[in-house]
């Protein structure tokens, strides 16, 4: 079982950054791939990027290329989203979510993961 709390959500104007972590307990979130997904008002979920247990391999969606960084420190059983220029179109609950995932398309499917965490909040203002 792994356990995920997500945090540093917000309110930040259109061009500010924001920083989320994904805190996770368990001793085996070392040996998962790790994804940030995102889901606005009256849309689906979505797949923002995603990192490879070892972190050698990310993904990331075209919509977020260049704008967002996604890493993880292994030794602190936590993973980070660095957000960047961000948009109004960002705005979201993001979640994050740990699963045996192999590197590579297949990272983009929410299906793929077992553990969601709860969701932090980022909205973008104009």
């Amino acid at each position: 079982q792994v356990h995920l709390v997500e945090s540093g959500g917000g309110l930040v104007q259109a061009g500010g950054s924001l920083r989320l972590s994904c805190a996770a307990s368990g001793r085996t979130f070392s040996s998962y791939a790790m994804g940030w997904f995102r889901q606005a008002p009256g849309k689906e979920r979505e797949f923002v990027v995603a990192i490879s247990w070892s972190g050698g391999s990310t993904y990331y969606a075209d919509s977020v290329k260049g704008r967002f960084t996604i890493s993880r420190d292994n030794a602190k059983n936590t993973g980070y989203l660095q957000m960047n220029s961000l948009k109004p179109e960002d705005t979201a609950v993001y979640y994050c979510a740990v699963g045996d995932v192999v590197a590579g398309p297949g990272m983009e499917s929410q299906y793929e993961y077992d553990y969601w965490g709860q969701g932090t909040q980022v909205t973008v203002s104009s």
